[in-house]
């Protein structure tokens, strides 16, 4: 299984064609992956949630937002 690359800020404009302020609007209202902490000073995104808001940007949610969940009576 390959590896989970970090990509940092350029790679993820470049990928998706949206601007820095709206990468970062749209992380504050949960509808693009959030940035992870990889040094003191930098932050990248997991290449695996980039592409999966590529394939469905309308559509993405976070990881286990929706997993499915048995509801069962009392």
């Amino acid at each position: 299984m390959r590896e989970d690359r970090i990509v940092r800020l350029k790679t993820v404009l470049s990928r998706t064609g949206l601007s820095r302020s709206t990468i970062y609007r749209k992380i504050a209202e949960g509808t693009f992956p959030a940035q992870l902490k990889i040094s003191a000073n930098g932050t990248g995104w997991h290449e695996s949630d980039i592409n999966r808001w590529i394939a469905d940007p309308a559509g993405w949610r976070p990881k286990g937002e929706f997993d499915e969940v048995r509801w069962q009576p009392r």
